[in-house]
């Protein structure tokens, strides 16, 4: 479940959990609030909380006790402490709703969830759920081939982000430092065959796909060999079946940055699939050089 905030042009969102009626009122007194917004930062200890509160700790142990029966909050962890089994507690989501009546559809909350769902399982509930992987630029490969993929990968990390809740680990290779274990998780790719060698490998496998010097789409039979073209595609990893990977890649660093561009003026576009067939997650777009200054700044999408 999710709540939502629309700010003007912007929308936000929470995921939240439902609480029943009955247990509104633990959230009633000043002391549970407290209590809540110091578990929202990080998972406590009873006693630790009740030293930060300046309360005795047999307060902080009933409105605990009363929280976790309402399922507002949980235990994170547990350590030992002094021979004894210490529980901490976080909220189980960070925010919670008392519901009186069915939800209402709308095209606007349906578009986000589109959208959360074409990104799962590479972002799970708030968190980056794979491993991003750009080329190196460094000379590498049968061709010494050097990237410059990665400038505009920060473009796409960044949008990425709007759907994160936080970052817990360091989620960026460069293709040079991948090892074999690396590639069983959900993978992000960023530039073409060439630059990328990550890319190489599942290249064969996508829908759409790099195939001498050009995008070859296998949906709709059409090649496409301008350096400005450049693929979006979503599809099961061929190197683990129940991960899936993430190529967003040109035939030049000029396609890789139409495909991201994609990213930031149309995602509807690409969680709407294929226009020759939805079902499949794979798109062609070609970058337009607006103003003429030789930069790629708008796409169109080409299917």
């Amino acid at each position: 479940m999710f709540i939502i905030d629309k700010q003007k042009t912007e929308v936000y969102s929470l995921p939240a959990k439902e609480i029943k009626a009955e247990h509104a009122g633990s959230l009633s007194s000043e002391l549970a609030q407290r209590i809540l917004n110091l578990l929202a930062k990080e998972p406590m200890y009873p006693i630790d909380i009740a030293k930060a509160l300046k309360v005795h700790e047999q307060k902080i142990y009933y409105h605990i006790r009363n929280l976790e029966k309402a399922g507002i909050v949980r235990i994170a962890r547990k350590e030992t402490k002094q021979g004894a089994t210490a529980n901490f507690y976080a909220l189980s989501e960070p925010a919670f709703v008392v519901k009186f009546r069915d939800f209402e559809s709308t095209s606007k909350i349906a578009q986000i969830r589109n959208e959360s769902e074409f990104l799962e399982p590479l972002i799970q509930d708030g968190q980056l759920n794979a491993l991003i992987i750009v080329g190196s630029p460094d000379p590498h490969g049968p061709d010494k081939a050097r990237s410059r993929d990665g400038y505009y990968g920060m473009d796409l990390a960044l949008f990425l982000g709007t759907f994160l809740n936080y970052v817990p680990k360091f989620n960026v290779k460069l293709d040079t430092e991948v090892r074999e274990d690396d590639l069983n998780n959900n993978l992000i790719l960023i530039g073409g065959p060439v630059v990328n060698k990550v890319v190489e490998k599942v290249n064969a496998k996508l829908p759409i796909r790099f195939e001498e010097g050009n995008i070859k789409s296998t949906v709709s039979n059409e090649t496409y060999p301008q350096d400005e073209c450049g693929l979006i595609v979503k599809a099961r990893s061929p190197f683990n079946k129940d991960r899936f990977v993430l190529v967003v890649a040109g035939k030049r660093f000029s396609g890789t940055r139409a495909a991201i561009i994609a990213f930031l003026k149309d995602f509807k576009k690409i969680t709407n699939g294929n226009i020759h067939n939805p079902s499949i997650k794979a798109n062609v777009v070609e970058g337009i050089d607006l103003d003429s200054d030789g930069i790629i700044d708008d796409i169109e999408f080409r299917e």
